[in-house]
């Protein structure tokens, strides 16, 4: 029997390559005769570059130093793949976990943009810019500003940092910003968020970023401000860059993943050309997902907390639109909010193993190596086993 273990990573609990390897080692222990591939995903949150210098041998990690969130310098990497594809991680270069404390209106994309220009200046002929994890709403200005763009005042000076100011914004310059790449840029986006509104960047995740009900009404009027005068400048200059838009500003502004990473999505697709792409269907592709699902019998597949949004461009909801209808799934969570659908075999969730969610916390490979036994003993997966007791 043909078994695909292909899980997202448990995030802050364990990363896709130590579930998938977990999984599997469980499998083996009770079925070692069966073909087991070990395929982590991601995506295009934290984690997504690791995933991917996984599925590709000669990948290299390159160095470099960057402004983190608050503009304190630290080293970032980025990703180097064999076919001259660079892979810039947001989170690693100005997320979250850089901040020693949240700032919703300083913080900035700074470190993403040179994180980037080293990538070009590395020679990369296309670039894969990972939007999960950030912590600013700055609409991609600092990024595009490390890229050479202008994001100019009334009084014509460069705005300070961050979101904040973008209400202050008078004039865009992009005659020194930084050609793309020949290949483009893709920006992967674990969102479908659009840039404006209550399910946009600023009202969506400006709480999560530590904003309060007044910084949010800022960000998001700071973010439609930013829009307006975008829009303004791409009619003014129809090629701002060698790219162009894909899209005019003003329909960006409703397109799904426009509200990535506090709007750096919208930002780089309406004055660097980027694309925005899924990053779950991004990086199944760039894994070879499909070639690997095409002759499963099984596949077992899961995410640290499964529920309503599970489905929506995540891991587990991409991996079920391309499982073939002849294989059957097991889903692995550490916690099940909502059911799963009807789609799923057999599920289990790690806090039920472990009795509770701080065991489940604590040893995460214990439970997940347990979870992957239970899953090859039982009959669910159709070898003429005993029925599963693990059905939910």
């Amino acid at each position: 029997m043909r078994v695909v273990v292909a899980p997202d990573a448990y995030k802050g609990t364990a990363t896709a390559t130590e579930v998938a390897d977990a999984l599997a080692r469980g499998w083996r222990r009770r079925r070692p005769d069966d073909e087991v591939v070990v395929l982590p995903l991601a995506d295009g949150g934290e984690g997504t570059a690791e995933v991917l210098a996984t599925a590709h041998p000669g990948a290299r990690s390159v160095p470099a130093h960057v402004d983190g969130p608050d503009g304190r310098r630290h080293e970032a990497a980025w990703l180097a793949l064999p076919d001259g594809t660079a892979v810039v991680e947001l989170a690693g270069a100005c997320g979250l976990p850089l901040l020693a404390e949240p700032d919703p209106l300083g913080a900035a994309t700074t470190g993403l943009g040179q994180l980037s220009a080293a990538a070009l200046d590395g020679g990369a002929t296309r670039l894969l810019v990972t939007l999960g994890g950030s912590a600013s709403t700055d609409g991609g200005t600092g990024a595009l500003a490390a890229l050479g763009a202008r994001f100019l005042g009334p009084d014509w000076r460069p705005l300070p940092r961050g979101g904040r100011a973008l209400h202050a914004l008078t004039r865009i310059d992009t005659a020194g910003l930084r050609p793309p790449p020949p290949g483009g840029v893709d920006c992967l986006v674990d969102v479908t968020a659009p840039l404006l509104g209550p399910n946009g960047a600023a009202r969506a995740f400006g709480p999560q970023k530590g904003a309060d009900a007044d910084q949010v009404e800022q960000l998001e009027a700071g973010l439609a401000h930013l829009a307006a005068v975008t829009a303004a400048h791409v009619d003014r200059s129809a090629d701002a860059t060698s790219a162009g838009p894909i899209k005019h500003p003003t329909d960006l502004v409703t397109a799904p993943g426009s509200g990535a990473a506090g709007g750096t999505g919208f930002g780089l697709a309406a004055l660097w050309g980027a694309r925005l792409r899924p990053g779950a269907c991004a990086v199944a592709d760039a894994v070879g997902l499909p070639a690997h699902l095409a002759d499963a019998d099984v596949v077992v597949t899961g995410e640290g907390a499964f529920d309503a949004t599970s489905l929506q461009g995540k891991v587990v909801g991409a991996l079920l639109d391309a499982v073939p209808s002849r294989a059957r799934v097991a889903l692995v969570a550490g916690r099940l909010s909502t059911p799963p659908p009807t789609r799923v075999a057999t599920s289990r969730s790690l806090v039920e193993l472990a009795g509770g969610e701080a065991p489940a916390m604590h040893e995460p490979i214990r439970w997940l190596v347990r979870a992957g036994a239970e899953l090859a003993a039982s009959g669910w997966h159709g070898d003429g086993s005993a029925a599963d007791p693990g059905r939910r």
